[in-house]
């Protein structure tokens, strides 16, 4: 098959869309297929054989100057301005500005391609993608943004910010529309699978779990683990990621045990509520940031860590934690969306804790920090769950499939319902039985 992937940002260590991307495309080429991503900045980090179609933005949210404004020589038309006007009123367009600018590119290029795959922007003129190309559209949902935006509103600490929020959310509505119409929808989890059927209202006869997968590069250690060495991979200002709360069961959990260190793999935002936090705990020098390092290091540090904890709110799937329990790595996590389902049952490979409770993630990580035996048993254990459960190789066979069964579907609508999808349809059913 040929295949068209659509990202609107790929960055290769935020988010994990520049992941997904990335393994996916390389899986599927290795399994015959053709893959060609579409992108906006930041762009993906590709493997050869995949090719790249910059789709660029106006990038208004790089660094060192985010939510910048343009030059007037910038602008190249009407979705430029729309882009700019929505951040200057404070909400987020990229899903939106993606969506339109792809489907130009789209409708002069459908003749190469058999099916259309969007992670996860479902902008609103991706509805037109079936009608004026004939191809299916199916779309990746990790999990649905309005669990980002109502955790986040519970937790904005003014009713200025909430409102700030609502407006940076804007989108979420036009995501859920959107999602009720894909032809077929992808989630990474049954938890995820769940929450698009109720957040979005999506027909549940067209949602497929297709667990997500985890790169050969991620291995234990074969250096000994730093003692007292806690390791957490999440946005530090994002509150459902839940840094807070381990970094008040940190500095608990220091006052008894002043050798622990915490270090997290993220970029704290100058200021902002992680580094008051710090402050307020007085743990700054005993909390150490990383963050832009390669994949081989970000492998090391890891495996470096006496214990992982990942104390999210909500997770999709947490592609983090089955990472770190490639690298046999003990965890604590939080009973939160699929994080259960990734870690399997509690006490095999981690111990799990309700989330946002600061004594349970206190009395969860002295216990395991106390308890090499444990320690070793669980890094064992998630190991091999890693190695029976979370290859890209069965995500790119699973997602291939889907991709067949939108084809067929397209195929099977009455005649007349879109006439170029009648040449096509054939012609990629064809494709897709020579590679069997």
């Amino acid at each position: 098959m040929r295949v068209a992937l659509l990202s609107y940002r790929s960055k290769q260590h935020c988010g994990g869309q520049g992941v997904y991307v990335r393994h996916l495309s390389r899986e599927l080429v290795r399994l015959g297929h053709e893959v060609e991503v579409f992108s906006g900045q930041p762009y993906p980090e590709l493997d050869e054989g995949v090719r790249l179609t910059k789709v660029p933005s106006l990038d208004l949210y790089r660094e060192p100057d985010p939510f910048r404004t343009p030059r007037p020589q910038e602008y190249r038309d009407l979705v430029d301005v729309q882009e700019v006007a929505t951040m200057w009123t404070a909400g987020f367009p990229e899903p939106r500005t993606f969506s339109r600018r792809v489907l130009r590119l789209l409708r002069q290029r459908a003749h190469e391609f058999d099916v259309v795959h969007d992670n996860q922007t479902l902008g609103s003129a991706l509805l037109g993608v079936e009608a004026a190309t004939g191809l299916p559209l199916v779309a990746s949902v990790h999990h649905p943004i309005s669990i980002d935006r109502r955790i986040d509103l519970e937790s904005a600490p003014t009713w200025g910010r909430r409102l700030s929020l609502r407006r940076w959310y804007g989108f979420v509505r036009m995501q859920a529309r959107v999602a009720r119409r894909m032809r077929m929808v992808i989630t990474p989890s049954e938890s995820s699978r769940r929450d698009v059927v109720r957040e979005f209202g999506v027909d549940p006869r067209r949602v497929r779990v297709v667990l997500l997968g985890v790169d050969d590069g991620f291995v234990p250690p074969t250096a000994s683990r730093v003692p007292g060495r806690i390791l957490a991979m999440a946005s530090a200002d994002a509150p459902m990621k839940g840094i807070a709360a381990l970094l008040e069961a940190f500095a608990k959990l220091r006052t008894e045990r002043p050798e622990l260190e915490l270090v997290l793999v993220t970029k704290p935002v100058p200021g902002g509520r992680t580094e008051q936090l710090l402050d307020s705990l007085a743990v700054r020098e005993h909390v150490r940031f990383v963050h832009g390092i390669s994949d081989a290091d970000l492998v090391g540090l890891m495996g470096s860590a006496e214990v992982a904890c990942v104390p999210s709110l909500y997770e999709g799937f947490s592609l983090p934690t089955a990472e770190l329990m490639a690298t046999a790595t003990p965890l604590v996590v939080s009973r939160a969306g699929a994080i259960p389902e990734v870690v399997g049952p509690d006490g095999v490979c981690a111990d799990v804790v309700a989330p946002g409770d600061v004594g349970e993630l206190i009395t969860a990580l002295g216990s395991l920090l106390d308890d090499p035996d444990r320690r070793a048993r669980y890094g064992a254990a998630g190991r091999r769950r890693v190695e029976e459960l979370f290859s890209w190789r069965a995500v790119a066979a699973a997602t291939a499939a889907a991709y067949e069964d939108a084809i067929a579907d397209l195929g099977a609508r009455p005649t007349g319902s879109v006439t170029r999808s009648a040449v096509r349809v054939p012609r990629a059913l064809r494709r897709i039985r020579a590679h069997r």
